[in-house]
């Protein structure tokens, strides 16, 4: 089994394939910025790296030169991720080491204000960058550009990550009752990111590590769900009813970046993966999320809201 490194172990999606891989055999250690990440990887039972991908930016060169694979995973502004990746890169280089770059399908959003949009990419279908993700974008081609230098670097661009303890559109929508009353919605509603499940991905991952190829790019496709479908599954849950929001109300109750993402399509294909790698999703329909309690939760609202 490979050594593996993964950079963002402590967030959600990095945590979720560190622990997974772990279960499945492999020997992992995960990047810590301090003292308290140390303990809750090492409580994960996975190998803490105290480093940082600024002031001690050595030290996690270091912890990649001692894995066979190391995950970029990290949460981190999209507007550094070229600069850190492009070092990364550069260090292993010549080196026999493979690096895997989570990207995401943000990169080819589209602004459609809830309505929906026809267009659905695949692997290296041609498309216009969302603006706001251009630096991922240009993230994403150094890093396929590096198998020229003799790293084994792969992109896996997956579309929006459901499962255990996410804090995805189906939690916002229960969130959305506890300050309106209603399950909200943005516009017709007809928006939609394609999703996979956390533990397909997790899969997904190991394959690539077993067998992805150098400069490949990768999707994985588990489902599609309109907003509007998700807000009137949580209204029949909860009973209450499914409200539409205009964008200025939907600022106020999600947040702007939240409207933004819950009003925008990002619709992805993925069968290249699926030929090239045999990979298939287990998982399929995000409302299957409907009714945990964990959700529920959500739509009660806190004390200082109510007073």
């Amino acid at each position: 089994m490979p050594q593996i490194f993964i950079i963002g172990a402590t967030g959600y999606v990095g945590g979720h394939l560190a622990r997974h891989l772990a279960g499945a055999g492999h020997r992992v250690s995960g990047l810590a910025r301090s003292g308290e990440a140390a303990a809750r990887l090492a409580a994960d039972g996975l190998q803490a790296v105290e480093a940082d991908l600024d002031s001690r930016f050595d030290d996690v060169v270091a912890a990649a030169l001692k894995a066979d694979v190391t995950i970029y995973a990290a949460q981190v502004q999209f507007e550094r991720e070229p600069a850190v990746l492009r070092a990364l890169c550069a260090a292993l280089a010549g080196h026999d080491k493979t690096v895997i770059f989570l990207s995401g399908s943000g990169v080819f959003m589209q602004r459609t204000g809830g309505g929906w949009s026809p267009d659905v990419f695949a692997e290296d279908d041609p498309f216009t960058p969302e603006p706001f993700a251009a630096a991922r974008v240009e993230a994403e081609a150094i890093v396929r550009a590096a198998a020229d230098s003799g790293v084994r670097s792969i992109v896996v661009r997956p579309p929006l990550i459901w499962g255990p303890g996410d804090d995805g559109p189906v939690a916002k929508v229960y969130r959305s009752v506890a300050t309106t009353g209603a399950a909200c919605y943005i516009g017709a509603g007809l928006a939609a990111y394609s999703n996979v499940h956390s533990s397909d991905l997790a899969r997904l991952f190991e394959l690539v590590i077993a067998r992805g190829r150098p400069g490949a790019l990768y999707h994985a496709v588990g489902g599609e769900i309109p907003y509007r479908w998700i807000a009137e599954a949580v209204a029949r849950d909860l009973g209450v009813e499914a409200r539409k929001l205009s964008m200025t109300e939907a600022q106020e109750v999600f947040g702007p970046f939240g409207a933004l993402l819950l009003s925008a399509c990002s619709r992805q294909r993925d069968p290249g993966t699926r030929a090239e790698l045999g990979w298939e999703p287990q998982q399929h329909d995000m409302l299957d999320q409907i009714g945990e309690p964990r959700l529920r939760a959500l739509a009660v609202p806190r004390e200082e809201e109510v007073a």
